[in-house]
This record gives structure tokens, sequence and C-alpha cells, in this order.
């Protein structure tokens, strides 16, 4: 909905440009078609496969001809009752032109006849609110095993019952076909009210062009033709689905009496360094810099910080950014209540984070309702940085505490998401950070640094600083090494310098979540970059930089960085992010020594990328004997956070990969 449709764009308009790997705009659309489809088709056959797998676990997903005479009629008493109301029939004829389908919209089409009559057709849009799928009653059993859950898919039960929207009509035959349109949003640099200017956007957005339509592959040839003309559609954006559409929406079949089929519940951990002051946030991170690891520990540490800071006589000022947050969120209620307070708060809120905009508007203006100072950031940047600074009156005066995180302002993507959230007072990091967010307010950028690299002012040239001293380092017979963690590696002159590393003889391991660009392996170009994915529980969030100064990984005089910005051209360029360095020893070593570590000793749940641009799954020994990062960080507690008690109860050390 936005790089593909961005692509067509380009070849609407005949723009020539060629992307970093030499490729045309309409070159690169044909190879993602054919990726695409290929991924599409292996979900497919994953579903096929997980289906009779989920039937011997008692978890059937039903046809229309496995039903009983006694599901049949409580289904169709409840088509009646719950779903015939909702659904809206559109006729198809001079009269009734094709209705506007709106993104992501499931539409169900017929081809009808009544008698002595000409051959109609119709389509059915099928409402989101409504489930996709139907739980049937179940059967106490009296075995003493768990009852069988059934399910039937919404679109069979519509089929089964279209008698009831159609009475009279003969179903000569039916398919089903979901749309996607362009999403992305752009805004003009003269734009003069940027809430305005985007609460048109978004409604112009679910206006987007066609750029895919996916068909159900039974659909006849006849209404897939109909369907194609009628929504303006190319055959490059015609996807045929031998399977279920809108594959997302089967996460409906995960039971919740049903615990046994899911991950063992985990409850994140609050750290004992906070309760040992108290719970008082300001007295623990006075003492020493924090690092939360989420989802291992709470979130909610991040909550407190802020609501103590609400409540705190003290606190003279809180700022914040949000870039995505929760539809019910603590924090922004936080910021609330710290402007009723009387506090002078400041929230910087992204309108451009994608597909959150109608949301941040909501959240900025309850936020102005509340007498916070609102500010929109710039139009021809996204502020992706993750921040939050608080000032408060002490016996020896202002005292800064800052947040600095990797990952949103989000509780319940803090529950699944692995991200870092560094807490201190450093003075220095606490000017750096309001010099942020008076370059986000005030547009004046800021002469200097002390600690922070900041995109897009100084962080690409400070990250290629960093590499050049690994170089100059090798070359000069040294030991020189770069361990990185992130989601995505695009950004080509970073690429590049990589490479200029390995073949300098730097050491170079790589923990990249999504894409990534570079070609690991390669010899005479990367024989010493190694790239590996860690798919798991838990979705790999935290970036993390880090460079070996003069020394093997790890070493406790390594520069580290935390950020929330992966190393791609918008995050460079066009976004304001922060590189924050850590220097506490305690948090260095918990960066370093556990958290990095562990991931380049991930043996359960890694994938390494091959120089062909391929992935291997790891496999070493039994099941058993292989290190997984996700359930050694549920069971070892982090250091940071465990005050006096990590004397006796300190993480084991996971073995360094060789």
């Amino acid at each position: 909905m936005v790089r593909v449709a961005g692509l067509r764009g380009q070849v609407r308009e005949g723009v020539p440009a060629l992307s970093q790997e030499g490729m045309t705009p309409q070159n690169q659309l044909t190879l993602i078609n054919e990726q695409a489809l290929k991924l599409m088709e292996e979900q497919q056959r994953c579903w096929r496969d997980l289906k009779p797998k989920l039937r011997d676990a008692g978890v059937v997903v039903l046809q229309n001809e496995e039903l009983t005479d006694d599901e049949s009629d409580w289904l169709e008493n409840e088509f009646e009752s719950n779903i015939f109301p909702i659904l809206t029939p559109l006729a198809l004829d001079p009269a009734h032109p094709f209705p506007f389908i709106q993104n992501l919209g499931f539409v169900l089409c017929f081809e009808l006849k009544r008698t002595d009559e000409k051959v109609a057709q119709a389509l059915l849009p099928v409402p989101s609110k409504i489930g996709r799928f139907i739980r049937l009653p179940t059967k106490p059993t009296t075995t003493g095993l768990p009852e069988t859950i059934r399910f039937i898919s919404l679109e069979q039960v519509i089929v089964r019952f279209i008698n009831h929207i159609f009475p009279g009509f003969e179903i000569l035959s039916h398919g089903a076909f979901r749309v996607l349109r362009d999403s992305d949003v752009e805004i003009e640099e003269e734009a003069e009210d940027l809430v305005r200017v985007f609460e048109t956007m978004l409604k112009r957005r679910r206006r987007g062009d066609v750029i895919r339509v996916k068909i159900d592959s039974n659909t006849p040839e006849h209404l897939r033709d109909m369907i194609r003309e009628r929504l303006q559609a190319s055959t490059q954006d015609m996807i045929y689905i031998d399977g279920i559409l809108g594959l997302a929406q089967i996460n409906e079949l995960i039971p919740p009496d049903r615990p046994d089929l899911q991950f063992e519940p985990f409850e994140p951990r609050f750290p004992e360094r906070i309760r040992e002051h108290g719970g008082n946030c300001f007295s623990a991170i006075r003492e020493k810099d924090i690092l939360v690891h989420h989802p291992y520990e709470s979130f909610d540490v991040v909550v407190q910080f802020l609501k103590q800071a609400a409540a705190d006589p003290n606190v003279v000022a809180v700022k914040q950014t949000l870039y995505r947050t929760s539809k019910q969120s603590p924090i922004v209620e936080a910021l609330i209540e710290a402007a009723e307070a009387g506090k002078n708060v400041t929230a910087l809120v992204e309108l451009k984070a994608r597909f959150d905009e109608e949301a941040n508007i909501r959240w900025a203006r309850a936020l102005e309702r509340a007498g916070v100072n609102v500010v929109y950031g710039f139009v021809e940047y996204k502020t992706h940085a993750k921040l939050s600074l608080v000032v408060r009156q002490e016996a020896d005066g202002a005292r800064t505490y800052t947040h600095v995180g990797t990952g949103n302002y989000h509780p319940i993507t803090a529950k699944i998401y692995t991200d870092l959230s560094l807490f201190t007072c450093d003075p220095t990091i606490g000017r750096d950070a309001a010099k942020v967010f008076n370059y986000i307010t005030g547009y004046a950028a800021p002469e200097n640094f002390e600690k922070f690299a900041v995109a897009p002012l100084t962080a690409r040239e400070h990250i290629e600083r960093l590499i050049n001293k690994e170089i100059k380092n090798a070359k000069k017979g040294k030991k020189a090494a770069i361990w990185a963690k992130m989601n995505a590696l695009v950004d080509g002159k970073l690429i590049d310098k990589f490479y200029e590393a390995s073949q300098a003889g730097v050491q170079i391991d790589l923990v990249v979540r999504g894409v990534c660009c570079l070609r690991p392996g390669v010899p005479g170009l990367s024989k010493n970059i190694r790239v590996k994915s860690i798919i798991g529980r838990f979705l790999e969030h935290a970036r993390i930089y880090c460079f070996g100064d003069g020394d093997a990984l790890p070493n406790s005089s390594a520069k580290i960085y935390v950020s929330s910005a992966d190393l791609m051209p918008r995050n460079l360029n066009r976004r304001v992010e922060v590189f924050c360095p850590v220097e506490n020893p305690t948090v260095h070593r918990q960066i370093l020594d556990y958290i990095m570590v562990a991931n380049l000793a991930d043996q359960a749940q890694s994938w390494n990328l091959l120089p062909n641009g391929e992935y291997a799954r790891v496999s070493v020994g039994d099941e058993t004997d292989k290190f997984n990062i996700h359930t050694y960080m549920m069971t070892n507690p982090s250091l940071s956070g465990r005050g006096a008690s990590i004397k006796y109860n300190a993480p084991k050390e996971p073995k360094p990969r060789k």
C-alpha cells in the first residue's frame, strides 16, 4: 500500500530514476510481483499444513458440508439475528453502478438468475466489524478431554444462507476478492495547517488508486474479468489466491480457553532496584543508570516514570515525543495529568506515523485541551526519536532525567517487541535531549551535541567516523570489530562502508531482523561479515550499535549506542533520530555481554544470510540443546535493574558465537 504504490506512481509518471541496485521502477515492480507471489503461495501452503494439525489438537475449521443439522439450524438463527441486518447487497446494472470498494475491502460477488429472467450480477461487501470466523457451540464431553472447538468462515455462512439476501434467485456462480489501495500520504512543504492537511489526506487515502486485487482462485473467469474492468486494474495487479483471502484474520482462531496451545504465559519483571527505592523512579535513577529490557521487564516502568513526574511537586517540566501509542494510552494520560497539575508539558506528536495519523490527531486534540504545548515537528522530516525529558528541582538545583527508547511508547507492543529503555540523569545527555526538543519545536539546529548523534544533522557522519576508526585500527594490525542489531539495513553508502571495513579486516557481526541489502561472506568483498536474523516468540525491535575501539568484542571500552533508527536512508536523511551512547559500566555490560552476546549465540530461532541473498535456518544438535535467546532472557534477570540481589542472582552468561 506504500512502497509498491510509490513505484506504481513512478511508472505512471514516467520517472526514469534507477534504484541503488540499478533497476527501473518497472523492473522493481516485476521482481516484487514474482517474489510476492511466491511468498503468498508459501503462506497458503503453511495454512493448508496447519489445518489438520489444528484438527488433531481439537480446533476444527469446518467446510459447509461438515455441518450437522443442529449446527446448521443454530447457524441460520445466528445469521438472521446478527449477520443479515449488517449486510448490504449491491446490484450491478445501469441503475446501480459499480460501488466504491474501500481499502482492504473484502467483497463477495455473485452471478444470479431469477426464473425466466436474464442473468444479473451483484456484490456483497463484508463489513470489517464482523468476525471472520464464527465459533459454533461446543458440546460437553464425557471423556475428560478438551471439547472440540469448531469454527466456520463467515463467507461460507453467507453463501450457505444467501437465499435470505437474494430470495427467489438461483446462484449460478460466486467468488470473492479483496482490494488494496495506495495509502501513501504526501504533504506539500508550504502546508499552513498540518493537522487540517492530514485530516484531508486521510479522507483521500480511503479512495487511493487500486494497486492490488486479490481474487479467490475459485472465482469464475467472467467474474474475474468483470472485477478487473470495473476496478480499472491492470493484469499485473491481479493476484489469484488458492486458499483464504485476508490470511491475517486467522488469528481469530486462537481460542482463549485453550492456553495449552499457546506460549506459556510470561509475566514481565519489574526492576528490583526501583522497588529498593520504595518505587521512586527518580531516586533509583539518581543512584545509577537503569536499562529496562522489554518485554522481559515491564513497560510499567516507563509509565510510572511519567506518572510520578506528573504527581511530583518538584517536577517543573516534562517533554515527550509520541510516534505510536495505544488507544487508551497511559502515556498520554500521564502527560495530561502533568499539565493539569501545572507542569510545563510539551508533546511532540508525529502526525506522519503511517496508519496511526488519525489516532495521533485525536491524542493531539486531547493534549491541547489539557494545556499541553503540542507541536507537530517538521513538514519534511518525521520525528522518530523516542525521548522523554523530566526536569526536577532538587536541593542542589535543577536535575534532568532522560528516557531514551528504541521502541514506541506503546504498552501493547511492548509486551511482544524486544526493546530497550535507558533511564539516566547524566547532565550531558539531558542537555542533548533538551537540544533535540528545542530543534523540533524551534527549528533552530544546535551547533553541536555533547554525546548524541542526531539525524538528519550528524548521525550519518558519526557512524561513518566510528566505522572508519575500526578500519584504521585493522590496518594498524589492531583488533577491530563491529556488532550491530537492527530491523533493516538498506542504506547503500553505509553498506559500502561495511564492505570497506570487511576488506580491511574488521570482524563484523550483524543481527538484521528484516530487510538486509548487504551480501555477507562474499570473497574479496565481505568475507568478514556475518548476518543473521532472529524470528521467534518476540519481535526483535531494539537497535544497538557496538564498535570495538581497538579491541575485539565484547570489551569494557567498546563504544555502544542505542537508537530507534535503522540504517536506512529514510532514518538517516529524512527523520529526526537519536543515537545515544551507553557509558555506565553496568548498563554497558548488560547490553554488550548479555544482550548482544545472546543475540549472536542464539541457535533455536536464527537464520543465517548466505552470500547469494538466501537464508538458511541454523541447525545445531537436538532441539533441547539449542540456545534460545528468548528463553534465556525470560529466565535470567537483567543487571542494571536487579539492585542488591544481583550478588545472589546474576544472569548466566551466554557463550559468544565462535
